[in-house]
Order: C-alpha cells, then structure tokens, then sequence
C-alpha cells in the first residue's frame, strides 16, 4: 500500500510507515506547501495512493464528489506523533486493508476506528 501524508502530519511519519513496510511519501515531497485539499486528492488518486491526514475536510471532500477514491485514512487525535497513535494507526490499516484498496475513508481516535465505504 501507498500512502501519502498530508502536510498536517510530520515528517516522521514516513520512517514509521515503512519501518512497517508500507510506501510511504510526505507531500512535501511531492507538491507545493500551499496546494489544495482537492489538489492532494487528485494526485493521490491519480498515482494509486491512500491519503493519510490529521484534516477532516478530506471526509467532505469525499462527500461532496461522491468518488470512489483515493481512501483517505484520518487520524482524530490531539497528539499525531506515530511514537502515541502509531500502533492504533497500523493496527487500523492491518484491520481494514480491504476496504482501504477498495475505497473507503477511515476516522481514527484512540478508542475506535470508524469505517465508511466510498463513495458516500
């Protein structure tokens, strides 16, 4: 699986990731600092990546296209540090990865992970 990190989320991220052997790219590698929401969507899309994101407008995003992907991983937590959340996240994925290759947005917090099927 390919995810991309939105700016929201650290760097840090990207070793963790694939420390658990996921590809992993920040898209502060990819694209511009300012780019849109629906920018980072698109190519994610285009280039068969998952977006991984702290920013729930990626949820309306989703919403208000009625597409079927890219699936958009978002973590609803205060502390985004993978050394808090990252067992949760990775555990998510493992859970989900169905879902997530077929098109799906995942809203995760430390008590429950949430799951919706696109496209919505």
């Amino acid at each position: 699986m390919k995810i991309l990190l939105d700016m929201n989320l650290p760097p840090v991220w990207v070793d963790f990731l694939e420390n658990e052997g996921f590809q992993a790219i920040h898209w502060s590698n990819v694209g511009s600092h300012g780019a849109s929401d629906k920018e980072i969507m698109t190519w994610a899309k285009e280039q068969g990546y998952v977006v991984f994101t702290h920013d729930l407008d990626f949820g309306a995003l989703l919403a208000a296209s009625k597409d079927a992907g890219p699936s958009v991983i978002q973590v609803r937590t205060q502390n985004v540090m993978p050394s808090v959340i990252g067992s949760i996240v990775v555990n998510a994925i493992n859970e989900f990865m169905v879902e997530i290759q077929s098109g799906s947005l995942i809203s995760i917090d430390l008590h429950k992970t949430r799951v919706r099927i696109l496209p919505f």
